[in-house]
């Protein structure tokens, strides 16, 4: 198998699957590993059907980790020039309402599921440097802590913090790290319930403060952009970039904002 190809974490539905469909339709070969086997074949169903590869993936088990971008790269002619580190949960609700049960998944996927595809796809990525890339997915809530998304939101700068470090670790090998930081996107993770306790979904609660969905596609393309580019951390919809703006230049005025209070003069 010639030409490109890239492994995508979480590829069986979401952002995982608008990544799969973009990078296929540009001649990309494209594995898709997810939990969700049903989840798998519904993306591959939408690509090439030369074009794509399919493997269960937990990707809190590290060992899963190897044997899945092993039998990719198989698939692939022997190469791996991008995994997209995409798989994630969400909950939210006040964090004395969140169970053990819903902190330690967040953390697990969400942090030791993300660093494990970091650690199992060094070697893949070292073999297609220089160019190769690690793309790990972000979200605004890492941008600045989210009220009643806590343990997400904590997650969420955990992977900030590992782009930023593995952006220098790896940088003398030729692997670029890069994050995308969506806002909130209308995906099957938001039709949950916040937590066990709460009788609403996640897309009710973005609903009730206001902020826009981004459209999975706009982030496909900025994964294509963080591939091809050099920017560290690619922000994706209104919020994210309103958040940042607003981290840098007036934190104060965030803060108080976030906290529902007017600043002071």
């Amino acid at each position: 198998m010639g030409g490109k190809s890239i492994f995508i974490s979480g590829g069986g539905s979401g952002i995982g699957r608008a990544i799969a469909r973009l990078f296929a339709d540009r001649g990309w070969f494209v594995g898709i590993g997810d939990i969700n086997e049903a989840g798998i074949e519904e993306t591959g169903a939408l690509l090439p059907a030369d074009r794509w590869f399919g493997c269960r993936l937990d990707v809190t088990d590290r060992d899963n980790w190897d044997t899945a971008l092993e039998s990719f790269s198989s698939a692939a002619g022997g190469r791996i020039d991008t995994v997209a580190n995409n798989a994630g949960i969400a909950f939210g609700g006040p964090l004395i309402q969140n169970s053990r049960r819903e902190i330690d998944a967040l953390i697990d996927v969400n942090i030791r599921g993300v660093i494990y595809g970091a650690q199992a796809a060094f070697g893949h990525l070292r073999k297609t440097a220089p160019g190769s890339c690690l793309l790990n997915t972000a979200s605004a809530a890492g941008i600045y802590g989210t009220a009643n998304m806590s343990v997400y939101s904590a997650t969420k700068f955990a992977v900030r913090g590992l782009t930023e470090a593995l952006d220098v670790e790896w940088a003398g090998q030729g692997i670029k790290v890069h994050s995308l930081m969506p806002s909130f996107i209308d995906t099957p993770l938001l039709a949950k319930q916040a937590n066990a306790r709460s009788s609403g979904t996640m897309r009710d609660k973005v609903r009730a403060t206001g902020l826009e969905f981004t459209p999975v596609e706009e982030v496909a393309q900025a994964a294509w952009e963080a591939v091809h580019g050099e920017r560290l951390h690619t922000l994706v919809g209104k919020t994210a970039r309103k958040l940042a703006f607003a981290a840098r230049w007036t934190p104060g005025m965030l803060r108080n904002k976030m906290r529902g209070r007017k600043s002071r003069k």
